[in-house]
């Protein structure tokens, strides 16, 4: 699994790395002048509760703005200790959701990356990265694979379209880039379900299976990459965002042969004023 909550489809939609340029070729997202929304997950490895994550948001006519933070703690060969926080923003145009501005910070064992992006018509312009640990294995990373591409957290964005919960939410590819990997998430659709939260959300979700494509930036022998591409099962539900016509992880779930990695949302729903502004940093 991921080591940390912000370089995975788990925060991207992980994969879970569950996360382009989000609705460019996909249905138009369609939402209120401005809606808010708050979501909580908890992270478990069979049933045994490991970690927690919150997001939180905007979605207004003419911009976005996302923040997510996460927390696990350490269970042998599943999970690395490690917390993380990320922040997109960017704008609605003509009812698809353009990246601006990424931020994030996330540590893991003996890692911490820390990343600032910003990006100009789905191409990164602009990026600060710390370096990665050394390893001779590494994927060289180049400017092309900055090319329209969404940021982990932008990547969770799923504009519903007219047809609302429906198969085809999973028919995409999500090129996804870190700041320091690039990486595809290929959705395909699986089946529709009923989910309920806790606090808010009740009602359909699309089920979508996740396949994790590395593509450079990452080592060939990363636990990481084995995890994720090991014929692992992963699938992610779709539900609405509260107050919106956009689609986001309502859960996530890994097999592995010790117990099912599950980050399930407790909480999903609307709040009575926006949140995060658009100043907010990770």
């Amino acid at each position: 699994m991921a080591r940390t909550i912000g370089s995975t489809p788990f925060a991207a939609g992980l994969t879970l790395a569950i996360a382009l340029a989000v609705g460019q070729t996909q249905a138009q997202a369609q939402t209120p002048p401005q809606a808010g929304f708050e979501a909580a997950y908890t992270i478990a490895v069979a049933r045994i509760p490991i970690g927690s994550a919150t997001m939180t948001g905007s979605i207004g006519a003419d911009e976005y703005v996302i923040s997510m933070s996460g927390r696990t703690s350490g269970l042998a060969r599943v999970v690395a200790s490690g917390e993380g926080s990320m922040t997109a923003t960017g704008a609605v145009t003509t009812g698809k959701f353009l990246p601006s501005r990424y931020t994030s910070k996330s540590t893991a064992d003996d890692d911490t990356l820390a990343v600032t992006m910003t990006f100009k018509d789905g191409n990164v312009s602009e990026l600060e990265a710390s370096d990665p640990p050394p390893g001779e294995d590494r994927v060289v990373l180049t400017t092309e694979h900055r090319r329209q591409v969404l940021d982990p957290l932008s990547a969770l964005l799923i504009p519903a379209g007219d047809g609302g919960v429906s198969e085809a939410a999973c028919r995409r590819v999500l090129p996804v880039f870190d700041g320091r990997r690039r990486y595809d998430l290929n959705l395909s659709f699986k089946r529709i379900e009923q989910v309920k939260a806790s606090r808010g959300y009740a009602g359909p979700a699309a089920v979508c299976s996740v396949a994790f494509q590395p593509i450079a930036g990452h080592r060939r022998s990363s636990p990481l990459l084995t995890f994720l591409t090991d014929g692992r099962d992963v699938e992610m539900a779709l539900a609405p965002l509260g107050g919106t016509r956009v689609l986001a992880p309502f859960r996530i779930t890994a097999t592995y042969m010790l117990g099912n990695v599950v980050m399930q949302a407790t909480r999903f729903e609307a709040t009575a004023a926006p949140a995060p502004t658009r100043t907010s940093q990770p």
